[in-house]
């Protein structure tokens, strides 16, 4: 890993075990959650199918757990940004949101957490996660 700004994207294949918020915020709560638990693999599973796609859920497992863990513990997230938008480079054209979490952690205490949300027929899922 490099110094500086973290940053991480992913994208996946889904068979989505929580209940899908028609919400994009909530919905990245939901995931976001998971993460703040270390149920890095469960995070994986949820996300959505390019997310799944792009990257290994061991591999994803492995970058979450060597990025995010450090952070420790979520103190405070707040969402500090919502764009919504039809085409995301790289990614075919659909919904998308992209929220921006103020978040404050245990070691960290100003983080930007960025959820790239995809509306996909079983819901809202991520399709990418950024922490500066």
């Amino acid at each position: 890993m490099r110094a500086g700004p973290v940053a991480i994207i992913l994208a996946a294949i889904a068979g989505p075990a929580l209940a899908a918020p028609a919400d994009p915020a909530a919905a990245a709560r939901t995931w976001l959650g998971l993460i703040d638990r270390g149920a890095y693999a469960n995070s994986w599973t949820e996300a959505g199918t390019l997310f799944r796609t792009q990257v290994s859920q061991a591999r994803w497992a492995g970058m979450a757990a060597g990025v995010r863990g450090p952070l420790g513990a979520v103190m405070s997230r707040t969402v500090a940004g919502d764009r919504r938008s039809t085409s995301l480079p790289g990614a075919p054209d659909g919904h998308y949101a992209r929220l921006r979490f103020s978040t404050v952690f245990a070691h960290k205490r100003q983080a930007t957490e960025t959820v790239v949300m995809a509306d996909e027929p079983s819901g809202w899922r991520v399709d990418g996660y950024f922490i500066r």
